[in-house]
């Protein structure tokens, strides 16, 4: 495995449950900048026993990856769902779903508009 893979997979095990990132956020996550396609190709091989959070990742506009007839196209809905995500015709809000992307240690600190 490459070593950018291996930093897509990392931080897709970051995400939690209940919160969704696109391909390129994951990519920025992972340090790689305008990495969407990198982030692709990470998930497309890695190990089915890898149990990676697959189902986490959304097309930039919050669509499933997955044509609407592919069976992993039922089944990453369903897997969001079981998390809490609404899913509505194959997308979901990524205002309201997008995994915070900042480190866990700049919740310390105020934001640069915070008086």
């Amino acid at each position: 495995m490459s070593e950018q893979h291996a930093r897509v997979h990392a931080a897709l095990r970051r995400i939690p449950a209940g919160r969704v990132v696109s391909y390129g956020q994951l990519a920025a996550q992972a340090g790689i900048p305008r990495g969407a396609r990198v982030a692709v190709a990470a998930l497309r091989s890695a190990p089915d026993d890898a149990e990676l959070p697959w189902h986490r990742v959304l097309r930039a506009d919050g669509r499933i990856g997955f044509p609407p007839d592919h069976p992993l196209h039922g089944e990453q809905r369903l897997r969001l769902q079981n998390e809490g995500v609404v899913v509505v015709d194959g997308r979901v809000s990524m205002s309201r779903y997008r995994a915070d992307d900042r480190p866990a240690n700049s919740l310390l600190l105020p934001a640069v508009d915070d008086p």
